[in-house]
C-alpha cells in the first residue's frame, strides 16, 4: 500500500495545479476585412439532399483522438464528439455561442489501452450557421461550415451551453490552429454543407494568408456534405461515405524529446523554456548560467538514473511551484526513503512540536509522544538544521511554502540513517538525549499530503450547516475530477443554502490542488451579479519575440443562481493555482474574508503548455503563462493570497485539539452578519 500510493505522488506533482482551461485556449481574435454574409438557421426553401443514388455521399465520420497532455484524462467523465458550428471562427467572434439546434453529438469511446476513438453519425440536413463565402459581392443562400471537435459535459444537460464552450475550438479539434496568431486556422479539416451547388467555399488562404477573408480564392462546392482538406493549396474537397478524421491535439500536446539523447533533450528544453518561462525577470533566472552549469552534467550522465537527478537539481533552481520532474520512487527511496515515524509542525512562536507518532517506528520505541517539542537535530539547534533542508519535493514559488516542506522533510533521510535528537515531551521538565536509525517508513510523510488525508469515499465538494453557529460550510477539494459531479455538487449546496436562508459561508480550500481555471471561474459566478475582470494571461510569440497578452481577459460572469450572504475562505500553503485563484478573486472584490495561519503557495503560472517528454520516460513541467491585472501586476505569483486574519499555530491546533482557523473564520462572520 505504501509503494502504490508512493507511486501516485508522481501523477499528483505533475498533475496538482492547472491555472488555465487547457481544452480551450482562447486568445484574442483579428477584426476580420469583411463579415460574411450569415442567417442563424438554414434559409426557408426546399433544400436539396444530395447522396440518395450517391454511395460517396458522408453519412458517418470516425477518428482517433490522440493526445499526450497528461491533463487530458481528467475531462473524459462525461465525454462527446461535437460537430461544431464554425461561425464563430468565421467572424471571429470569441462570444459566438454554438446554437443548440445546429449541435450534433457522437459517442467517444475510452479504451482498455487508455486510447479514444469516436463516431459521428451526421443528419440529412444539419442545423448550423449559413454563411455567403464565395466572396462574388452578392448575397447567395450560403453553405454551413463545421469543424469536428472534442467536448467534456460540464453544467446541465447533454449539449453545451455558454459556460461550458464558445467562440471555436483550438484543441482536440479537425482543425489546426496558430496560437502565436490570435489562434488563426491554419490546416486540418473541415466538414462543409452545401444546400445546392451554386455555392461557393475558399480554395487557399490568400495573399494575407488568413481564411475566410474577402481575398480568397474561392470555387463552386458540390451540394450536400463535403469534406475539405485545408492542409495544401489549393484545397482539396471531397466526399467519402465513412470518412476517418483524426483530431490534432494542438498546442497543449507535450513537448516530445524522448529520441534525443540526453544532451539534445535538455538543450531543446532549455532553449525554450528560457524563452517561454513568464517569471524570468521576477525570479532573477540567469538561463545561460544554468546551461552552463548543468549541461555538463547532462552529457556526462551514463544512464537514465543519473540524467534524472541532475534534472532534478536543475529544477530546484528554479523557485516555482509548478516546476516540476516526475517522481522516480527508486531515487526517492534512495534519498528519502527512511524515516523515524513522527511528524513535525513549526509552531507560530517558532518552537517545533511533534503532532504525530506513527505506532511501531523508531520515534514511538524510544518513547518520543505526541506534543514532544524537538531541540536539537544533529548537534544543533532544529531551527538551523531546518534551514538547511532541501525537500525532495522542490522548488517553492515562496518562502513560507518551502518552509512547511523543510520541517515536513527534516526527518526524511536515507534508510538506515542515524541522526541525533533532543526533545522534552509535553508536561515533562527532562530534556533527552538519543539517537534514532531511520527505517524505511512513508506513512508520516504521507500524513503530510492533504490527498492522502481524505476518506476514500468523500466526494470532491461536501458541505453541509454548522450546528453551532448556523453558518454554511463547503469543502472544495480540488478542481480536478469528475467536472460534472464537481459542478452538480457545487449547485446543489449553492441552492440549499438559498433555500435554507443560510447568512453565511465558509469555504474550505485549504487542501485544494487546483485544477480547471474555467471551472473555478463558473464557481465564483454564484457569488456575483455583475460581470467582473480579474486577470489577463499573456504568453510568449515565436512571432514577435515577447509575450503577449490573450486578450481574453479571465472574468466572474454571473451564474443560473446568486448566494449573496456573508463569505469566508480558509486557506493554507496546500492550496495552489486555481484554488489560489478563487481565495484571490473573492479577496480582491472585496466579497469574502481570507482566513489561515499562512498564505497560499504563490504558484500560479499557466501549466497546460509547458509539458515535456524526455528520454528515460522522465516527465517535466514548467509554467508559460503569465496572469496579471487591469494594472498590468503580476498576480499571486510569487506571494500567494495572504490571508486577511492570520491565525498562530499552536500546539491545540497542530494536536487536533481544535481547528483554531474554522473558529476564527466562524466568529469574524458572526460578527459581520450581527
Amino acid at each position: 500500500m505504501t509503494r502504490k500510493k508512493l507511486l501516485v505522488l508522481i501523477t499528483i506533482l505533475m498533475t496538482a495545479s492547472i491555472s488555465c482551461n487547457l481544452f480551450n485556449n482562447l486568445f484574442k481574435p483579428q477584426e476580420p476585412t469583411s463579415t460574411p454574409e450569415q442567417t442563424s438557421t438554414p434559409l426557408p426553401v426546399r433544400p436539396v439532399i444530395p447522396g440518395v443514388n450517391n454511395p460517396d455521399e458522408p453519412v458517418f465520420i470516425t477518428g482517433e483522438i490522440p493526445y499526450t497532455s497528461p491533463f487530458f484524462l481528467d475531462t473524459i467523465q462525461q465525454p462527446f464528439i461535437l460537430l461544431e458550428d464554425q461561425a464563430g471562427f468565421i467572424n471571429r467572434d470569441r462570444e459566438f455561442i454554438f446554437p443548440t439546434d445546429s449541435q450534433i453529438l457522437g459517442p467517444v469511446e475510452l479504451h482498455p489501452d487508455e486510447s479514444l476513438t469516436y463516431q459521428l453519425a451526421l443528419p440529412a440536413v444539419p442545423q448550423g450557421t449559413m454563411i455567403d463565402l464565395d466572396n462574388d459581392g452578392e448575397q447567395d443562400q450560403g453553405i454551413q461550415v463545421f469543424a469536428v471537435a472534442y467536448w467534456s459535459n460540464v453544467w446541465g444537460g447533454p449539449f453545451l451551453e455558454e459556460r461550458e464552450g464558445k467562440g471555436w475550438s483550438t484543441a482536440y479539434t479537425s482543425t489546426l490552429v496558430d496560437p502565436a496568431n490570435d489562434d488563426e486556422i491554419i490546416g486540418g479539416s473541415l466538414v462543409v454543407w452545401a444546400p445546392d451547388d451554386e455555392q461557393g467555399f475558399p480554395t487557399s488562404f490568400g495573399d494575407d494568408g488568413l481564411l475566410f477573408t474577402e481575398d480568397d480564392p474561392t470555387k463552386a462546392i458540390p451540394a450536400g456534405y463535403n469534406i475539405v482538406d485545408i492542409n495544401q493549396e489549393p484545397f482539396t474537397f471531397y466526399k467519402e461515405a465513412r470518412p476517418s478524421i483524426t483530431l490534432n491535439e494542438g498546442v497543449i500536446e507535450v513537448n516530445d524529446y524522448t529520441e534525443l539523447s540526453y544532451a539534445e533533450a535538455f538543450k531543446n528544453m532549455v532553449g525554450k523554456i528560457s524563452l517561454e518561462y513568464p517569471f524570468t525577470e521576477e525570479k532573477s533566472m540567469d538561463w545561460d548560467a544554468l546551461t552552463q552549469k548543468y549541461q555538463p552534467l547532462i552529457e556526462n550522465a551514463e544512464n537514465d538514473e543519473e540524467f534524472y537527478s541532475s534534472l532534478r537539481d536543475f529544477s530546484y533552481e528554479i523557485p516555482d511551484g509548478h516546476v516540476n520532474v516526475s517522481l522516480n520512487p527508486d531515487i526517492f527511496f534512495e534519498v528519502a526513503g527512511g524515516s523515524f515515524g513522527m511528524v513535525l509542525n513549526e509552531l507560530s512562536d517558532g518552537r517545533i512540536i511533534v503532532s504525530e507518532v506513527i505506532s511501531n517506528t523508531p520515534a514511538a520505541r524510544a518513547g518520543i509522544k505526541e506534543g514532544a517539542e524537538i531541540l536539537t537535530w544533529n548537534d544543533k539547534p532544529v531551527l538551523d538544521r531546518i534551514d538547511e533542508v532541501e525537500p525532495y519535493f522542490s522548488p517553492f514559488s515562496t518562502e513560507h511554502a518551502k518552509r512547511v516542506e523543510q520541517v515536513n522533510f527534516l526527518t526524511r533521510v536515507p534508510p538506515d540513517s542515524e541522526i541525533s535528537l533532543s526533545y522534552r515531551n509535553s508536561g515533562e521538565n527532562e530534556t533527552r538525549n538519543l539517537k534514532l536509525k531511520g527505517e524505511v517508513e512513508y506513512e508520516s510523510l504521507f500524513k503530510t499530503i492533504p490527498i492522502f488525508n481524505r476518506d476514500e469515499l468523500s466526494l470532491p465538494v461536501e458541505g453541509n450547516i454548522l450546528d453551532d453557529s448556523g453558518l454554511g460550510y463547503v469543502q472544495i477539494s480540488t478542481f480536478s475530477d469528475d467536472y460534472n459531479l464537481i459542478a452538480r455538487l457545487w449547485e446543489h449546496y449553492i441552492q440549499g443554502l438559498i433555500d435554507q436562508e443560510v447568512p453565511g459561508l465558509i469555504i474550505d480550500m485549504r487542501a485544494n490542488g487546483g485544477g480547471n481555471t474555467g471551472l473555478m471561474l463558473d464557481f465564483l459566478g454564484y457569488f456575483y451579479d455583475e460581470e467582473i475582470e480579474l486577470y489577463e494571461s499573456s504568453y510568449y510569440s515565436n512571432k514577435t519575440g515577447k509575450f503577449e497578452n490573450s486578450g481574453r481577459p479571465s472574468k466572474i460572469v454571473p451564474g443560473p443562481l446568486l448566494y449573496d450572504g456573508e463569505i469566508a475562505v480558509l486557506v493554507s500553503p496546500d492550496c495552489v493555482s486555481a484554488c489560489e485563484g478563487f481565495s484571490y478573486a473573492l479577496q480582491s472584490t472585496g466579497r469574502a474574508i481570507v482566513v489561515g495561519s499562512y498564505p497560499t503557495a504563490g504558484a500560479f503560472g499557466d501549466v497546460g503548455r509547458g509539458q515535456y517528454s524526455l528520454p528515460g520516460d522522465i516527465k517535466m513541467q514548467y509554467p508559460t503563462g503569465r496572469p496579471e491585472n487591469n494594472a498590468g501586476q503580476l498576480v499571486i505569483e510569487g506571494v500567494g493570497v495572504i490571508p486577511d486574519l492570520v491565525v498562530p499555530v499552536t500546539v491545540e491546533s497542530v494536536l487536533g485539539k481544535s481547528d483554531t482557523i474554522l473558529d476564527t473564520a466562524t466568529k469574524a462572520l458572526l460578527d459581520k452578519i450581527r
